[in-house]
């Protein structure tokens, strides 16, 4: 962490000094805008913690309720979407108040007297080697509250306006700030009133019912799969052994539970399978928080749960439905169109939650906008960058609504009555072996991007065989240089909105040490033509490079300038770009390196678009091309 580059200040280093720009913040949402968000679900906090880093881009984000989340409803944190949150600087308080979701525990009944259920075996939850992160257990509204404290802790001072709603929208094409939005408060003196704003985007977080999906005319479509659950948040004293591990509960004929404790050390939530349900009949809907412990008591039987305290519960039919696009472009829109209105998690695809994805995805989403807006805001790319939101997050959530319809009818099925297996169902072997074949998709770790504009195709993959192009940087363990310290190199990237460069060679490796100082004086070199010349050498564009070979057999002053780069208002070296090999875990090895070295390239959203020899410096400069503009006058490192 470095947070001195500006100049000493003592305090606490997470909180940002205030932009320029947040002195001009008023309490009155401004009538002109860059980009309002609506809604302070997983969505729209991820967006504005995103854009928060981004002091010049004017950024809102409003909220219905007049107030903060107090009870979330999805819980389930993937390893994927901790590791987003290690881009934010927020994992380590995440994952320090989280339940560590460690094993998945599989029950079924008892051979000797179907009526009972034993334990029937067990798998790890996070098959190892898929993350540095653990999958964990966080309330929604904690995940949420940790964004919004982040991004009014930024530079930018960003803090959510509650009490405010989405109307409806009006474009006038010929605006700089062409999305005239309506808005109306919703609480206090002035409830009720409308008022309207222009900006130039505006993003629909605002959930299932979203009023901006609605304003776009565009419909969720699927069908419900007419089974219940009811779920809820239960305090209680049990003699269930296993009430702090994560267990899957086939009874004979009495339904199925899905147990998942929760952070804090005392409560689990708990999925309580009702069974199918008449199409149209919503008298389900009613059933009592009191009747579904019923159903888990019974379903334990001849164990039992006391329950001293429900947190919260609620009834649910298994649905899936998914938009056919997630922004104001249609059908019949011209070629070179570019959105202005966007949709994101609930808003644009809806399922169940049995697969612990629907927050997840969610925050991806907006994880995928948000640097694309800001590249866009800031002149970095040119606005038909946009069109690849809804190009790639809409076969993401496509994907998902495939699994969840195929792992929410799984999960329901009935114990198999080996004396009638005719009846259907699955013995818990089975169900077991299915929850460790699941294990990559349910990390959050199964999406990968097709070949496109940010995406490269595979021509070179066998050089970094770990780093599969379209798929998230998959982070190791590494020495930095400087300081001999044990990292994670997928640590070295931030949310900030910046492509990484990996040059990955032999400690004495001249193409990689001819890389490097290729990229930082040659001319036509992308650092060069893509970032400004008053701007530091690595703020678009930001190298490093891994040394095969001991740390210690590198002298880092003597490393290409590009790799210690002086930048910052004082102009202070950046100690922070060079890494070797941990001698105990090699990154080289377990990443399928090749002797002749590689260039990894990451996105700003942490995922691997290309790989590339050392050499393959034109093929380089023009991948870059296809979505960064070019500036005037490069930069220079120092």
């Amino acid at each position: 962490m470095q947070f001195y580059r500006d100049g000493y200040r003592p305090g606490d280093p997470d909180i940002k000094l205030p932009a320029p720009q947040a002195a001009d913040r008023t309490a009155e949402i401004p009538e002109v805008l860059d980009v309002l968000i609506v809604g302070t679900g997983p969505a729209g906090t991820v967006l504005a913690a995103q854009l928060a880093e981004f002091p010049d881009i004017s950024t809102r984000i409003i909220e219905r309720r007049g107030e903060p989340l107090q009870a979330g409803h999805a819980d389930g944190v993937a390893c994927r979407t901790v590791e987003m949150f290690q881009a934010f600087g927020l994992a380590d308080d995440l994952v320090r108040e989280a339940y560590w979701v460690n094993e998945v525990r599989f029950w079924g009944p008892s051979e000797e007297d179907r009526d009972r259920i034993e334990r029937s075996g067990w798998v790890e939850d996070t098959p190892a080697g898929l993350s540095e992160f653990p999958h964990v257990i966080v309330n929604q509204a904690r995940m949420q509250q940790f964004l919004l404290e982040h991004a009014a802790q930024s530079a930018s001072r960003l803090e959510a306006d509650y009490g405010v709603e989405f109307v409806g929208y009006e474009l006038d094409a010929e605006s700089e700030h062409p999305v005239v939005a309506t808005l109306r408060h919703t609480v206090g003196e002035h409830e009720g009133t409308e008022f309207t704003v222009r900006a130039k985007y505006v993003v629909g977080c605002d959930g299932a019912r979203s009023n901006v999906r609605r304003a776009l005319g565009i419909e969720l479509k699927g069908d419900a799969a007419n089974h219940a659950w009811g779920v809820v948040d239960a305090l209680a004293v049990t003699d269930f052994p296993d009430w702090r591990t994560k267990n899957v509960v086939q009874s004979a004929g009495k339904g199925s539970l899905l147990m998942i404790p929760r952070e804090g050390g005392n409560m689990v939530r708990c999925y309580v399978d009702l069974g199918a349900v008449p199409a149209g009949d919503t008298g389900i809907r009613g059933t009592t928080a009191e009747q579904l412990i019923e159903v888990a008591n019974s379903i334990l039987h001849p164990y039992s749960i006391d329950v001293k305290q429900v947190a919260w519960s609620s009834v649910y039919e298994v649905g899936q439905r998914l938009a056919d696009r997630f922004d104001d472009l249609t059908a019949d829109s011209p070629a070179d169109s570019t959105p202005h209105v966007f949709v994101a998690g609930d808003a644009c695809h809806t399922h169940s939650a049995k697969a612990g994805q629907g927050m997840n995805v969610s925050m991806q989403d907006a994880f995928n906008l948000g640097w694309k807006l800001a590249a866009v805001l800031q002149g970095r790319s040119d606005a038909a960058l946009l069109r690849t939101y809804s190009e790639e997050r809409q076969v993401i959530a496509a994907d998902l609504i495939e699994f969840d319809k195929y792992w929410s009818s799984f999960i329901a099925q009935p114990a198999l009555d080996p004396e009638h297996p005719e009846n259907g169902g699955v013995t818990p072997a089975a169900m077991q072996e299915e929850f460790a074949r699941q294990g990559r998709y349910t990390a959050g770790l199964a999406t990968q991007y097709s070949p496109s504009t940010l995406t490269g195709g595979a021509e070179h993959q066998a050089l970094a065989t770990g780093f599969e192009i379209g798929t998230r940087f998959h982070s190791s363990p590494v020495r930095r240089v400087s300081d001999a310290r044990r990292m994670q190199l997928g640590h070295s990237h931030r949310a900030d909105g910046r492509w990484r460069i990996y040059a990955l060679g032999d400690t004495s490796d001249t193409a990689l040490r001819e890389f490097a100082t290729w990229l930082n004086d040659d001319a036509g070199s992308p650092v060069r033509v893509f970032t400004a010349a008053d701007a530091d050498v690595d703020s678009v564009i930001d190298v490093h490079a891994v040394f095969r070979g001991s740390h210690h057999d590198i002298d880092v002053v003597s490393l290409p300038e590009l790799l210690l780069p002086k930048t910052g208002p004082l102009g202070l070296q950046d100690w922070e770009k060079a890494w070797a090999a941990d001698a105990d875990d090699d990154i080289f090895a377990r990443r399928g390196v090749a002797d002749e070295g590689a260039i990894v390239v990451v996105r700003p959203d942490q995922y691997v678009a290309h790989v590339l020899p050392l050499s393959a410096r034109d093929e380089l400069r023009e991948f870059f091309a296809g979505f960064l503009k070019p500036v005037g006058e490069p930069a220079l490192a120092s």
